[in-house]
């Protein structure tokens, strides 16, 4: 963060000072919420939570060297004692970015928000300085911890927005107001919560409503393959960018295919030039990820073959998103447990099928959450797919929704032994240390709450393993 001193913030957030002896005394470290990540010269935002009191820890903090708490109360040590301690979070990432000046990229989306975030770090990283969001630290607190990383390099600052509601990408943008606003898709991830794709376009749509206009160097970056995200054009006075795979989109993609290995090749077209791109990710679903972070590096005077060279260098940054990795005996591993919706659960089902040819395919997966009233469709459809895909095993891991997984597989035409319904993650892990064998490439799969990366953190410990899944 940059250099304020503790009356700077206490103005700024609107608090109280208590117990400090010098209000002078700068904050020149992060600013953290967990107490073992203080750093010298840190503020700790002593945030109460259902199981853990972070006022609790206020000692703790100051001791390892956090100049001072952010709280709701005296605490006995130096703090500055605010009514809500989000708010003045808020209020302080909001302070910081407008005297930074820094130009603030944000993005939102039903699916590959992460992916594509990730995407775009890497690639405006090359450019100049960038801070992103860390993994999907996408909310209320995720966001200003993000914003308050940034101090006077930085350039970029790329922000991942998350939604749960009506209003939630409105608060957001409100904290650290962006130049550039992209939205991916909407689907159905969270519909249950929304109450219908209308709804949710509705959410996501509030990111091109907080644009600046055109005039004033607002871009709306928009996917074109996307009815509900082309829509939104309509939503914003800033000027719109069109990507995908649409004629008219200014940021293309031509001659799109997969490599044996399952990772994407294409042309890219932008407005400047075109290039070829070979991407070390898996999965077509990552060529609109692509496009997505090109347009934004368009926007942000990068040449295509510049965009090209980052994007085919570009890894994985955040866990458990298509993370392939090979055990010595020649099974390949892909976790994608990090999160799960009917989208991202298609395109991962797609890659495992591009990265099995030849090789027996197993897609072990889980429950996709937050579905509502679409939960028994969309989870039968998704055992479908894995046998029109020619998926050599599915393994449905859990109570009611993955029977449901099964069941679409089994009236889709699986039967015998080409899947199956286990009660539980360690049910599992035993199915395949006995049935798996060399080449075979297994996909694990499921939303964060099933918790499904513990099995493929037990297939990697080898054939045998070390007993019972942690």
């Amino acid at each position: 963060m940059i250099a304020l001193s503790l009356a700077e913030i206490a103005e700024i957030v609107g608090g109280q000072s208590h117990d400090i002896p010098d209000p002078a005394t700068p904050v020149t470290g992060p600013v953290v919420i967990d107490s073992r990540a203080v750093e010298p010269g840190s503020l700790f935002a002593a945030f109460q939570g259902e199981k853990v009191d972070g006022h609790d820890y206020a000692e703790q903090a100051v001791a390892a060297g956090a100049a001072a708490v952010l709280a709701t109360r005296p605490l006995g040590v130096p703090a500055i004692v605010v009514d809500d301690v989000q708010s003045a979070l808020g209020r302080l990432a909001r302070r910081v970015v407008e005297r930074l000046g820094t130009k603030v990229v944000a993005l939102t989306g039903s699916a590959g928000k992460t992916s594509t975030k990730d995407l775009i770090a890497q690639v405006l990283q090359r450019k100049a300085p960038t801070v992103w969001t860390p993994g999907s630290l996408n909310n209320e607190i995720g966001l200003p911890l993000t914003a308050l990383r940034a101090t006077e390099e930085t350039e970029h600052l790329v922000l991942e927005m998350g939604a749960r509601g009506i209003g939630h990408i409105r608060y957001l943008t409100e904290l650290t107001p962006p130049r550039i606003g992209l939205v991916l898709n909407v689907g159905t991830a969270h519909i249950g919560e929304f109450g219908g794709r209308e709804q949710i376009a509705q959410a996501k749509g509030e990111m091109v409503e907080s644009l600046p206009p055109g005039e004033e160097g607002g871009v709306a970056v928009l996917n074109a393959d996307d009815p509900l995200v082309r829509a939104m054009a309509s939503r914003t006075k800033a000027r719109v960018l069109l990507f995908g795979e649409a004629d008219d989109a200014a940021v293309r993609a031509e001659n799109v295919r997969l490599t044996e290995l399952g990772q994407p090749t294409f042309t890219l077209h932008t407005p400047t030039g075109c290039s070829d791109v070979t991407m070390r990710l898996y999965g077509e679903h990552h060529v609109s990820n692509a496009l997505a972070a090109a347009a934004v590096a368009h926007e942000l005077d990068m040449s295509a073959s510049e965009i090209a060279l980052a994007l085919s260098e570009a890894g994985t940054l955040s866990r458990w998103r298509m993370e392939v990795t090979e055990r010595p005996d020649g099974v390949t591993v892909v976790n994608d447990a990090y999160n799960a919706n009917p989208e991202s659960m298609r395109a991962a089902l797609r890659a495992l099928a591009a990265m099995g040819k030849g090789r027996r395919t197993w897609a072990v997966l889980g429950q996709m959450a937050e579905l509502g009233d679409e939960a028994l469709v969309e989870h039968d459809a998704v055992g479908r797919l894995a046998v029109r895909l020619n998926v050599g095993k599915l393994v449905a891991v859990g109570g009611r929704e993955a029977s449901w997984l099964q069941l679409g597989a089994y009236n889709e035409g699986s039967w015998g032994e080409e899947s199956v319904h286990v009660s539980d993650a360690q049910a599992a892990v035993d199915l395949l240390r006995r049935e798996l064998r060399p080449g075979d490439v297994v996909l694990v799969k499921a939303s964060r709450s099933v918790g499904l990366e513990r099995i493929a953190q037990a297939l990697l410990e080898g054939p045998e393993g070390e007993g019972a899944v942690r």
